[in-house]
């Protein structure tokens, strides 16, 4: 297929900037596969459209405070922001990194930081840069980009971090901390809708996939068949893995946790066991679903992997209707967003 099947025009006054005070409050198109039809509805009703018997599986990856902010110690010492992507060593403290501005910031150079300084000791490609934490043990280091550390929001949110992007950022579920971008379709969850779940008798299981930066790679290639996908980690312990081999129906929450539930299935003949590792799967068109049998998901950008996957699920042209009535309906697309549930 080609990448530009996927393309839509999305008016920017759609792209929602601010999280709602109140996160089941976001609006939810409910997208039923068989009949070809959706529904207008909220988040708060989504304990209606599940039935007992039915498991959510939910990425709780944490969002790290990737984003650093600091000033080049040579060069007249202008500003300079490292963002974090993955540790690679502890000892000495060193993670891939993009730097900005990247044409000063080669190996050797030094930024400066409230309380700490990083060098640069190696260039990769795409821009990467493998940055050291000078004098810094690993929990010194893990400890200072807690507090000093800026919440990574999506380039597409035209505004700086605030301190309630820390709460608002991450799911109820956020635990083991990993991921530079959050798992999206979960931040819609919190108390109310967890309780409404559990008295339809519905069930919600975690798992984690860390979001990498691939989640915002653009698809450069022509066709979908040429993109190269990014690699994450993942991680499905036994007892999760139990519950959702003896669900009724499996609905995931977010296209991480698709990748993570098919990927393990496809490794298992298409069971669910507990599993830990890296995934570079790739749902397009034309895969075949083993274990998901629903998906509760944000809206996502044009020509993107993450929409060839929700296009794989629900078929294409039944998305790309959906996507243009959620346009003239004035959804709010991306991060803080709104959703859709697709059964």
């Amino acid at each position: 297929m080609r990448v530009a099947d996927f393309d839509y025009e999305l008016p920017e006054a759609l792209i929602a900037q601010e999280a709602l005070s109140v996160r089941s409050e976001s609006r939810m198109l409910v997208v039923d596969r068989k009949v070809g039809s959706w529904t207008d509805s909220s988040f708060r009703n989504l304990p209606g459209f599940l039935r007992s018997g039915d498991c959510l599986v939910v990425n709780n990856s944490r969002v790290m405070p990737a984003r650093l902010r600091g000033r080049r110690r040579s060069e007249g010492g202008g500003a300079a922001e490292v963002f974090l992507t993955k540790q690679v060593s502890a000892g000495p403290v060193r993670w891939q990194a993009l730097v900005r501005p990247g044409k000063k910031l080669k190996v050797g150079s030094t930024i400066d930081f409230e309380g700490a300084s990083l060098e640069v000791v190696a260039e990769g490609e795409s821009g990467l840069r493998t940055v050291e934490f000078a004098g810094m043990s690993e929990s010194e280091a893990t400890a200072w980009i807690e507090s000093h550390g800026h919440v990574p929001l999506p380039p597409y949110i035209r505004r700086d971090d605030r301190s309630d992007d820390r709460d608002r950022y991450q799911t109820i579920f956020a635990d083991p901390q990993g991921s530079v971008a959050a798992p999206t379709a979960g931040l819609h969850f919190d108390d109310s809708v967890v309780e409404g779940l559990r008295q339809k008798g519905a069930s919600i299981e975690q798992i984690t996939l860390h979001v990498g930066m691939g989640t915002f790679q653009p698809v450069s290639a022509t066709t979908v068949e040429d993109h190269q996908m990014h690699e994450e980690w993942f991680e499905v312990q036994s007892a999760s893995a139990k519950a959702i081999e003896s669900a009724d129906r499996v609905i995931a929450v977010g296209t991480t946790s698709v990748r993570t539930l098919e990927h393990i299935a496809l490794m298992n003949e298409g069971r669910i066991k507990a599993a830990s590792g890296s995934t570079k799967i790739f749902i397009t068109p034309g895969f075949e679903f083993q274990i998901v049998g629903g998906l509760l998901t944000n809206f996502h950008l044009p020509r993107s992997t993450l929409l060839m996957l929700v296009a794989a699920f629900a078929g294409h042209g039944l998305i790309m209707d959906a996507y243009a009535h959620a346009i003239r309906e004035k959804y709010r697309f991306y991060s803080y967003g709104d959703c859709m549930l697709i059964v």
